[in-house]
């Protein structure tokens, strides 16, 4: 199955979700030399493992805020989040940018830089360990966050995939 393929089936819709926005990045951008216009990346999330990015163009800050906020709505992918963590380790690539992230203990905390702690916090996650290698850039970083946490399975979706009980998927 490919990324593409598994993301879509994790898609969601934003009819009885309250969301919640997180600004990542806002970029100044020249057209022509003296003209400027604005590119912010959006984060949105319910804090219930359901997230979703967009990005956002115009010539006012605020209307790229909220355009992005338009566009991350119609990105939302749901998220397996086990105990505020993640269920297991995992690691994505988008462009020049990888994401490196596993479960940690309760009460760790976020270890995480600026765009993928932003992702964290809107899915719920509260405890986890995060490493981006390669490429700072944040629109890159999110969307591999974000590719990273659709690839995540939690034991029920192994178990049903295999065909075999729930025991039997700790156990061998």
């Amino acid at each position: 199955m490919t990324m593409a393929e598994n993301t879509k089936n994790k898609e969601v819709r934003t009819t009885d979700l309250e969301l919640k926005d997180r600004l990542v990045a806002v970029r100044r951008v020249t057209k022509g030399g003296r003209h400027f216009s604005f590119a912010a990346i959006v984060v949105v999330g319910d804090e219930k493992s359901v997230v979703g990015y967009g990005l956002g163009k115009a010539n006012e800050v605020t209307t790229a805020i909220s355009k992005g906020i338009e566009d991350a709505k119609k990105n939302l992918v749901k998220v397996p989040v086990y105990k505020n963590t993640i269920p297991h380790e995992q690691t994505a690539k988008f462009g020049g940018a990888e994401v490196f992230m596993k479960p940690a203990a309760p009460g760790t905390g976020v270890k995480a830089g600026g765009a993928m702690r932003a992702v964290f916090e809107s899915v719920g996650i509260h405890d986890v360990l995060a490493k981006s290698k390669g490429s700072s850039n944040p629109h890159n970083l999110v969307k591999a966050t974000i590719a990273a946490l659709a690839q995540m399975r939690d034991a029920y979706t192994v178990a049903g995939l295999r065909g075999v009980p729930m025991k039997n998927v700790f156990n061998g």
